[in-house]
């Protein structure tokens, strides 16, 4: 057994991700802004949140949403002034409430200034401050593809056979983290947001700054010739010293909150990440995110079995134990909505979509919420491509089509994958545009606010919302709180098929976590079960004694 983990300010609260073009615009724009999550604090910490975290608000000339950054010292005019910022920050504290940006420091803008400096003189001191190489035999420098698809490298404007590398879009060049100046720049660009009252942030792409600045070729894995660039951050090592350097000059001072977006860690390295003296205070765990991940484009994708969503969970709540804490999450920006992802065709419904948020946020680990979530937003249907925005969905609509699918089934794997499901505007109320805009809203509303509002939901004692809160009350109540934060994860009844179960235990004291996925109902009798009483339930239940019978999509919280 690991020694006991440090307890941490951050250990027992609960965050909640806003993606701010879609949250709510007030100055009828169709783009959410500052002044629009400043109106909706309260409402936040009325449903239990204490930790916001904001995606990219920086000046930016969004051609990858805000993750493109021009000017990391300025707010974009579309969401408001940095007065407004301040605002927020003042608000937010005000309410005993904590704020995370979103940290993109492994690529910026084309636009950013360092990047302008370095394509007009690839040979002065910018040109440093990215990946500039020469082209090989009349292409690019390698086989390297980017994460969006097409190579890793693009032309600089200008300079013939010079290039330079960009893991994301080409308007998202990578930073040279190999140059002690550019690693200066950061720092101190990190430390002026701290200084002013950020709690932390979430990390982007983290994992992509450690490079083989060889740039080899890899075995394609692509019609065309070209290799992952997965291929390349697999293949590398040395991140850990560069992130400990980051920690060490940056977050270490502040004690801030840090939650890193990592993918491609290999699990020895668990540790190094997210233990006591780790790089970051915890990381995202996408593993039930990856299982729908199929080899290739989304057609390839394909539901997730319970089995494997169950082992999964099971798996990494226990490999963290000890160690230190993950982040839990059912969706985020970059995602489909989870309850069309993790629960059965037959239990996508409110009495289902209070299972999984039973199920998700009395796991060990830090509970992340996205906007909507909290009142089952759902997936949102397009009538054509055109309709979506994101340019990651346009290439896989493009890539299912070439693979031999009609553009109406090309347009369903879109519904079912697309990240842009996320971004649909908040769904506020009944009115027009959902309450989100009184103008014309950047991306479209999900036809469904009409039935699926915060408003109705505010107002119906049984709705997903009221449940939600109850959830977090009884995370954070005093009698329950230390075991739910801090107690140990075991898994429970793994031979019923279609049962998920679980306690969180401490000092000899537990919780029990009952939730049934299946289309039938399902009897437990366990000796663990007898002089309970039912601390929260989606259905009305009667224990008896050392049994309990769980209706379908039925969770039940006993202590």
């Amino acid at each position: 057994m690991h020694s006991p983990i440090p307890r941490k300010w951050w250990h027992d609260k609960i965050a909640y991700q806003i993606y701010p073009k879609s949250f709510l615009d007030t100055n009828g724009d169709g783009i959410g802004d500052l002044q629009g999550i400043i109106r909706k604090l309260d409402y936040l910490k009325d449903l239990g949140i204490d930790i916001l975290w904001i995606c990219p608000i920086y000046r930016s000339p969004f051609v990858d949403q805000g993750y493109d950054i021009s000017d990391y010292y300025d707010i974009d005019p579309t969401f408001g002034t940095m007065e407004e910022f301040d605002l927020l920050l003042a608000e937010a504290k005000k309410r005993d409430m904590y704020i995370l940006m979103d940290l993109v420091i492994n690529h910026c803008s084309d636009r950013h200034p360092w990047f302008q400096k370095a394509a007009a003189d690839p040979e002065g001191e910018y040109g440093n401050y990215f990946y500039f190489r020469r082209g090989k035999n009349g292409g690019p420098p390698s086989n390297a593809r980017s994460y969006f698809g097409g190579s890793a490298w693009e032309k600089v404007p200008g300079q013939e056979d010079l290039y330079y590398f960009h893991a994301y879009a080409k308007a998202q060049p990578d930073l040279n983290w190999e140059n002690p100046k550019v690693l200066q720049e950061l720092y101190t660009m990190v430390n002026w947001w701290l200084e002013k009252g950020l709690a932390g942030f979430r990390i982007d792409a983290i994992i992509n700054i450690q490079k083989d600045t060889a740039f080899p070729d890899y075995p394609a894995d692509a019609p065309d010739g070209t290799a992952s660039v997965v291929k390349m951050i697999e293949s590398v090592d040395g991140v850990g010293q560069k992130l400990q350097q980051l920690k060490k000059h940056t977050f270490d001072k502040y004690d801030a909150f840090t939650v890193g977006e990592v993918f491609n860690m290999r699990q020895e390295e668990l540790a190094e990440f997210v233990g006591p003296e780790g790089h970051f205070s915890t990381i995202f765990d996408f593993s039930p995110n990856c299982l729908s991940d199929g080899p290739g484009g989304w057609y390839r994708n394909r539901e997730i079995p319970f089995s494997e969503l169950r082992s999964t969970i099971f798996r990494t709540q226990q490999e963290c134990q000890g160690i230190g804490f993950l982040a839990n999450i059912l969706e985020n920006h970059d995602e489909p909505r989870g309850n069309s992802r993790y629960l059965p065709p037959y239990a996508r419904n409110e009495m289902g979509m209070k299972m999984l948020a039973t199920v998700n946020l009395l796991l060990r680990g830090i509970p992340f919420l996205f906007q909507g979530q909290e009142i089952g937003m759902t997936n949102c249907p397009m009538e054509s491509v055109e309709e979506y925005d994101d340019i990651n969905t346009k290439a896989e609509y493009a890539l299912a089509l070439e693979a031999g699918y009609s553009r109406q089934e090309a347009l369903e794997i879109c519904c079912r994958f697309s990240r842009d499901n996320g971004r649909t505007p908040m769904q506020w109320d009944d009115s027009d545009n959902a309450g989100f805009t009184a103008g014309t809203p950047w991306l479209k509303v999900n036809p469904n606010f009409l039935q699926i509002n915060a408003k109705e939901q505010q107002q119906r004692d049984d709705s997903l919302l009221q449940y939600y809160k109850k959830l977090i009350r009884l995370r954070k109540s005093p009698e329950f709180r230390e075991i739910l934060a801090w107690g140990n994860f075991e898994p429970l009844w793994e031979d019923k098929d279609m049962l998920l179960a679980y306690r969180r235990v401490l000092d000899g004291r537990d919780v029990l976590v009952m939730a049934n996925f299946g289309r039938e109902a399902v009897t437990v009798r366990d000796s663990l079960l007898e002089n309970r009483r039912v601390l929260l339930s989606n259905e009305e239940t009667v224990l008896h004694g050392s049994c309990v019978t769980l209706a379908p999509s039925q969770a039940l919280v006993v202590g």
